[in-house]
This record gives structure tokens, sequence and C-alpha cells, in this order.
């Protein structure tokens, strides 16, 4: 059950991402899952970081400092290895990069029907704070101090 990560820094590796399974990754919460807006979002100072278990991409995180905050959204997991705790270990692995940042919290946004990751986000220890609209799809902000 092991899961590293790994940043995905250039196009290509980008690209690799997206192309790896692109019906796993189609309900990221905040912006259409298509090679443009991921790279829109790196152009705007994301972070993409793929979740890799035995060589297989199974997840996307994305990661962004603002001052001392480190904002943070990921993918579902691929659906035939959900159920088996890697969605606790990108949390982990997010709050482990927040703290290696020196980060004072971390603000993770989800979708408002993800009830998945509400459940995560509560076991985690995170505050759901504040719902905002953003390109006419609700999100949700949840909180978490380091």
């Amino acid at each position: 059950m092991e899961l590293k990560f790994t940043q995905a820094k250039k196009v290509k590796e980008i690209e690799e991402a997206y192309n790896y399974n692109i019906g796993a990754f189609s309900d990221s919460p905040d912006f259409n899952w298509t090679l443009d807006a991921i790279i829109n979002e790196t152009k705007d100072g994301w972070e993409v970081w793929q979740a890799i278990h035995s060589e297989e991409i199974i997840g996307v995180a994305f990661i962004k400092k603002e001052g001392t905050t480190l904002l943070t959204k990921n993918t579902s997991i691929k659906m035939n290895y959900q159920g088996h705790g890697y969605s606790h270990k990108i949390k982990k692995f997010l709050e482990k990069k927040g703290q290696e940042l020196k980060m004072k919290e971390i603000v993770h946004f989800c979708s408002i029907d993800d009830f998945r990751m509400y459940s995560l986000n509560e076991s985690h220890g995170y505050q759901k704070n504040q719902i905002k609209e953003n390109e006419n799809e609700l999100v949700v902000r949840w909180n978490k101090k380091l």
C-alpha cells in the first residue's frame, strides 16, 4: 500500500499525468480536467503532484503557497484504488508538505457535493470554513492549523 509523490514540473510530465487515465480525474473540485486547465493552474502558482502506486498514477494533488497558508486540492483516487486508505495518505502528504514549508495553516478546497472529502477532512481535523462560488460551481473551503 505504498504511495509515492512526484512533482510534475514540465509540460510533458503534466501531460503524462493528464493522459494516464483521463476518466479518473474528471471531477476535480474547481476546474475542468483538461490539459490547458492544468497548465493554467501551474501558471497561477499551483504545483502538480502525482500520487503513484506501483508506477501507476492513481491521483493528483495540487498545492500553492499563499503567505503562511498552504492551499491544497486533489482529484479523486482511481476507482479500483478507493477504499484502501490512499486518500488518507494524500491528506498526510499535503499536511507534511505544509509542515516542511513552515506554513501555519492549510486550506483545502473541494466541491460542495464531495461528501467523501467532507468525511476525510473532518477525520483529519479540518474545519469547514466557507463556501465560495467559483465559475458557477460551489466550492467548500476547509481550514486546519498546523
